[in-house]
């Protein structure tokens, strides 16, 4: 009876070492497809460490975390290399697809405009939107300057005709950027005065 016994609990010990290699089989392949490009990786939470010419991605789904390794970081992240470890940072700005560093943008989002590094839903004061670039440009649409006087040939009166002007000031983000500008300067025919005081 004894014997029978133990050879029953040795089947049951066998069948459960037998169970859990094939469990540890799984899960140890399931882990090299998620360890793609790893030099340390967790069962739990994918990719630890990666080779030195990857990125390593982390994000969160709910309270867990996840790494895997990538070549080049996904939208909304740039790479940021280091000496232990080269990281995908998420871009500060939610409407921002790519960016240089945390805080400066370099391609927005639909239905966004870049303008000095950030995204903007409408562009600000003095700018105006260039809808293929999905940009903001400088304007150089500064205030006109009054009418000049009358004149012809730098004379305000003596004669039937003149022409007068006036000039538009230029921002000076504009003139800094070298923006390709409307004329800066407008002229119209004007009537004189017939006669010059005294009779001149």
């Amino acid at each position: 009876m004894q014997w029978i016994i133990f050879m029953l609990l040795l089947f049951i010990s066998s069948m459960e070492m037998l169970t859990q290699n094939r469990w540890k089989k799984q899960a140890s392949a399931s882990l090299l497809e998620n360890c793609t490009g790893c030099v340390l990786c967790s069962e739990d939470n994918g990719c630890i460490t990666c080779h030195h010419r990857l990125f390593l991605l982390i994000w969160r789904d709910g309270i867990r975390q996840y790494g895997m390794c990538v070549h080049t970081c996904p939208p909304g992240y740039f790479g940021v290399r280091g000496l232990e470890v080269n990281r995908c940072t998420k871009c500060r700005s939610p409407s921002c697809e790519s960016c240089f560093s945390r805080d400066f943008c370099m391609k927005c989002k639909d239905k966004f405009y870049l303008y000095k590094g950030q995204c903007f839903r409408q562009c600000p004061p003095g700018t105006a939107a260039q809808p293929g670039a999905r940009e903001c440009q400088e304007t150089c649409e500064g205030p006109w300057s009054e009418w000049s006087a009358c004149t012809h040939e730098s004379r305000t009166c003596g004669c039937k005709w003149g022409v007068e002007t006036r000039v538009r000031e230029v921002p000076k983000d504009a003139r800094e950027e070298r923006t390709a500008c409307s004329p800066l300067l407008e002229t119209r025919r004007c009537r004189m005065k017939k006669h010059c005081p005294g009779g001149e």
